[in-house]
């Protein structure tokens, strides 16, 4: 599984808004088609954390491909009036707001190991 995390900001009032944005748009069949397994939504001090699980064989070149879609312009506009580039002097896409994984664990990897 690809997973990417967004980091932005946003008023603690904007939560229900911003969910409300994101289930509209989850019904559709965009996840279907940027291979879309779960989103996350949290907050934290005016902080926004977008966590959001692919399949295996999408992510970027997924999310790339439905760039121009409607559905995909027609929520990132919408978003806007709630969610602020963390660093507004550098941000120029999403991928400019994603966080680095620096280490990762998983329990399922660590069942794999011991029954070998």
């Amino acid at each position: 599984m690809f997973s990417t995390l967004i980091v932005a900001r946003m008023a603690p009032e904007s939560g229900p808004s911003v969910a409300r944005r994101f289930a509209e748009f989850d019904a559709s069949d965009m996840p279907h088609r940027m291979g879309t397994r779960r989103r996350q939504l949290f907050q934290y001090r005016g902080l926004y954390f977008h966590l959001q699980d692919f399949t295996a064989d999408h992510g970027p070149a997924a999310i790339d491909a439905v760039r121009d879609d409607p559905a995909f312009v027609g929520i990132s506009e919408d978003l806007k009036e709630f969610i602020a580039a963390y660093d507004p002097a550098t941000w120029r896409s999403p991928a400019d707001a994603m966080a680095t994984r620096f280490y990762h664990w998983s329990a399922a990897a660590t069942a794999e190991v011991g029954q070998r």
